[in-house]
């Protein structure tokens, strides 16, 4: 696969959801005019709900009260999928990327994020694979394990991306109908891995480097912009 050999990797750890869609949206507009390279942002959302573009909020069981109670906020996005739930011991990647640079289309992209997941998951004895019956995503057998939810914008910048379930509180997902899938179960590495313990941060970097790995990246840069997180109301970590 073709790609630009620069990444830059930012390591976020906890940042609300709205920050973070925010953050997105200023990084695409400036890859868009090349003032950045090649992007990944790495971090967890706070018990999170969102929705896609199709804004299918019947697919939250619970109301806005018991959702208050949870302690869980609902979000929307422009990325593509239905709902979903975002929570600690979930790794979430949003490359922000110029396909075109790299010679991808937007299914040969969502496959790989799908190839991440599955070859973390084979580090951990699970075997996994993508797109069960056409239904995007990684599973173990019928069991999802890992979402994707892409937007691509401008024909060629890529934002949101990939949810990798590690330990998650599970219990979440029963609050929704997952992905819009009603016939089928949420899983974590945690639970279906015999390796113990599972632990998140050796997880997230595997994540990342699987990623440059399938992506074609050889230069990964950790870094950030703290003026920039400001001004979306991240305060960048020491």
């Amino acid at each position: 696969m073709v790609a630009s050999r620069k990444l830059q990797v930012w390591n976020l750890g906890f940042v609300k959801y709205p920050q973070a869609l925010a953050l997105q949206n200023l990084l695409v507009s400036k890859r868009r005019g090349n003032a950045i390279a090649d992007t990944l942002l790495s971090l967890q959302h706070p018990p999170t709900f969102t929705l896609g573009k199709r804004r299918t909020a019947h697919n939250i069981l619970v109301s806005p009260t018991e959702l208050q109670t949870l302690g869980a906020e609902v979000h929307f996005a422009e990325r593509g999928g239905d709902v979903t739930f975002h929570g600690p011991g979930q790794a979430v990647l949003y490359p922000i990327l110029d396909l075109r640079q790299m010679g991808l289309g937007a299914r040969r992209y969502v496959e790989g994020l799908e190839d991440c997941m599955i070859k973390v998951a084979e580090k951990y004895g699970v075997h996994a694979r993508g797109r069960l019956e056409k239904l995007t995503g990684v599973w173990v057998e019928d069991r999802k394990i890992g979402a994707v939810g892409v937007r691509i914008s401008s024909g060629s910048i890529s934002s949101h991306g990939l949810a990798f379930n590690i330990k998650p509180d599970l219990r979440f997902f029963s609050h929704i109908v997952p992905c819009g899938i009603r016939d089928k179960e949420v899983t974590s590495l945690e639970k279906e891995s015999c390796f113990t313990p599972v632990i998140e941060e050796a997880v997230t970097k595997q994540l990342i480097e699987v990623f440059a790995e399938v992506f074609g990246f050889v230069d990964i840069v950790s870094k950030t912009d703290p003026e920039l997180l400001s001004s979306v109301g991240i305060v960048s970590k020491p």
